[in-house]
């Protein structure tokens, strides 16, 4: 026995577009007046109280920076053939929000001078693929980072051994370093769940990057008695590598005579650590702090160390001063 197909009456439509999220649009050609239903009223921020809305009314809520590319494709949407679709954001009440306008072109599905489509709210969707473009851009850094961390690590193995077998012992010794440094970073082992002093946190996230591996040889730390939390513990050491893999491409430990020295002291609520570097090649100029690497530095201290950075370009080496909140050092 066959079930008689539903009949979709209007409340049952609303039902299904509610439960949705789907928002109505119909614009007049003609006049150029757009009318919303309730949903897309609350989207749009506009109050429902009977008066004319057009698009050069939205328009006054569309970020600045979509809104040429939205004014053109609304005045050629009557010419696409098709479904047609155009993500933009819009700011209501200092909230950013991202819309997708959708509807058929061709006049297809016109009534009388009237053109139908929905707005769809995908905030969320359009932060998840931007959360995963940012994360495959700073995979692709680390990736490039490692590389050119092996490759300046083989330069100091080669100054530091007088035969070939020497020289792959010793670099075998400074990859599993490296990797146990990395797992530090990025897991903060079990052993250490609790914290790590941070004195021997600098030391063994720096210790792969000194000649013969023991830190005071060319690396000196000297930091105040402080254990670093677990969660702090994670962004501190991708900040050390960050810094440590550009002094190998740039800066004092790029060359045999180069020294960094780390010192930090604790300052009211704060730690002030410093890193030097001298002995490195001389530095013409600033470099541009614009890089991927150097916001991933910024935005490390300033979000999850509640700090700052500053970097001093001297011609005998860069100078970089980090100021941490101890609270979210502890943490």
């Amino acid at each position: 026995m066959s079930i008689a197909p539903p009949v979709w009456h209007v409340d049952h439509l609303r039902i299904a577009t509610d439960a949705a999220g789907v928002a109505l649009w119909a614009w007049d050609v003609d006049t150029d007046q757009i009318a919303l239903d309730e949903r897309a009223h609350r989207l749009w921020g506009i109050t429902a109280d009977g008066s004319v809305v057009t698009f050069e009314a939205l328009s006054a809520t569309i970020h600045p920076e979509d809104l040429d590319r939205v004014k053109t494709a609304f005045s050629a949407t009557r010419e696409v053939f098709g479904p047609y679709e155009t993500d933009f954001r819009i700011s209501v009440n200092g909230a950013v929000r991202w819309v997708s306008a959708r509807g058929r072109g061709d006049d297809e599905g016109i009534v009388g001078r009237i053109m139908f489509g929905v707005f769809l709210d995908v905030t969320e969707r359009r932060l998840a693929e931007q959360a995963k473009e940012l994360i495959a851009q700073e995979m692709v850094h680390r990736i490039k980072n490692l590389f050119a961390t092996v490759a300046a690590l083989t330069q100091i193995s080669a100054r530091s051994s007088a035969t070939t077998t020497e020289m792959a012992e010793d670099m075998v010794k400074r990859l599993l370093a490296l990797g146990n440094a990395k797992e530090l970073a990025w897991s903060a082992a079990p052993h250490h769940r609790e914290g790590i002093d941070l004195d021997k946190l600098f030391a063994v996230l720096l210790d792969v990057y000194d000649d013969k591996r023991v830190i005071g040889d060319r690396i000196h730390v000297s930091m105040p008695k402080f254990i670093v939390g677990d969660s702090a513990m994670t962004t501190l050491a991708l900040i050390v590598h960050e810094l440590a893999t550009n002094s190998l491409k740039y800066g004092a430990l790029s060359a045999a005579t180069g020294t960094l020295t780390v010192n930090g002291a604790t300052d009211g609520k704060d730690i002030l650590i410093v890193w030097t570097e001298r002995g490195g090649p001389q530095v013409a100029a600033a470099r541009s702090d614009n890089g991927f690497g150097s916001k991933l530095i910024s935005q490390g201290i300033r979000e999850y160390l509640e700090g700052s950075i500053g970097f001093d370009w001297s011609h005998d080496g860069v100078i970089i001063s980090m100021r941490v909140s101890q609270a979210s050092l502890a943490a």
